[in-house]
């Protein structure tokens, strides 16, 4: 298998992917939607908006602001872009994706269809699970930047595109493993950014390391039981991908998740906290799905940490009032 690749996305976690892939790969197509930001990497050597420590040979970069062009010249695309613009990037594409290896490293549902990724691609584009994969941590962006050691799970129905991917993505200060586990690898990290919002509206709140210890303790449990609703199999929870990825995105300064929830418990609106950041925090979007489709379990499944985010966040109830109650759910 010898196959060329291509990154769509010009956030900070598609920053890093290029780099990483960089590493075993010659060239690597890279679609950014803002065609500025690649006029100023062509010049600079580095991303203006993001990861602007990390420095680029554009000799190895096939930028482009053309997303058809993008597809059409990769074998494997590696989509980055958050999933609440997803939809609204893909309306503009005009080539088939039918012949294309799809791996997603986005942490989110699809608004517009209440689908994790890969299924958002196997339902409207009719892409064969075996042609999906997703990618995911734990692994923060900025350590990658930085060369520092981070650990990534490739999960993919097929377990050789699983595996090629894997070993493009290696190297000196990666470190890769690959699962068969599609659904619950993607759904656990969207639910992780939800849990992140929650510690960090803790942490707005005044609550100390000792609540914190129990909300994470709580969330995994919260996510083994919603994971297992949604795709039941034989997973282990305390795995890198599903504890790891949710430790560090709940505790880590770099979260951005967990810094929009720190600021809505300090008592900034959504939406002024969302100007402020001028980033996305992947999990707000993630909470109205991820409360919407448990409401269609046939059977109830709890998820108290969830329900207080949702409380918080769309309904405008006060997050003080909202995490004291919580406080008495959690054990």
């Amino acid at each position: 298998m010898n196959k060329t690749f291509a990154v769509l996305g010009g956030g900070s976690w598609a920053t890093a992917i290029v780099k990483m892939l960089l590493v075993n790969q010659e060239k690597v197509g890279w679609y950014m939607r803002n065609s500025d930001a690649i006029g100023f990497l062509k010049i600079q050597k580095h991303n203006p908006n993001y990861l602007t420590s990390v420095t680029f040979d554009t000799d190895t970069l096939l930028l482009t602001d053309q997303l058809d062009e993008a597809i059409a010249n990769a074998d494997i695309l590696v989509f980055a872009i958050p999933s609440a613009f997803l939809a609204g990037a893909l309306e503009k594409m005009t080539v088939s994706l039918k012949d294309k290896i799809i791996f997603s490293a986005i942490k989110g549902i699809v608004p517009e269809s209440g689908l994790i990724v890969g299924e958002h691609f196997h339902e409207h584009y009719a892409i064969p699970y075996d042609q999906i994969g997703v990618i995911t941590g734990p692994c923060h962006a900025e350590e990658v930047a930085l060369d520092r050691l981070s650990y990534l799970t490739i999960a993919c129905a097929d377990a050789k595109k699983a595996a090629y991917v894997a070993k493009n993505l290696s190297s000196d200060f990666i470190k890769t493993k690959v699962t068969e586990d599609i659904i619950g690898t993607e759904y656990a990290a969207m639910l992780k950014n939800i849990y992140a919002i929650a510690a960090g509206i803790a942490h707005g709140l005044g609550y100390g390391d000792n609540f914190q210890s129990v909300l994470m303790s709580n969330a995994i449990r919260e996510m083994k039981r919603y994971t297992k609703r949604i795709h039941k199999i034989d997973r282990n929870i305390n795995d890198s991908a599903y504890l790891g990825d949710l430790l560090v995105t709940g505790y880590s300064t770099f979260s951005r998740n967990r810094m929009f929830g720190n600021m809505i418990g300090k008592g900034y609106t959504v939406k002024s906290a969302q100007m402020e950041m001028r980033m996305v925090a992947e999990g707000y979007y993630a909470t109205k799905s991820a409360y919407a489709l448990k409401q269609g379990f046939k059977k109830k499944v709890k998820t108290p940490i969830i329900d207080a985010v949702y409380a918080v966040l769309y309904e405008q109830k006060n997050a003080k009032k909202v995490f004291k109650a919580l406080t008495d759910k959690l054990d």
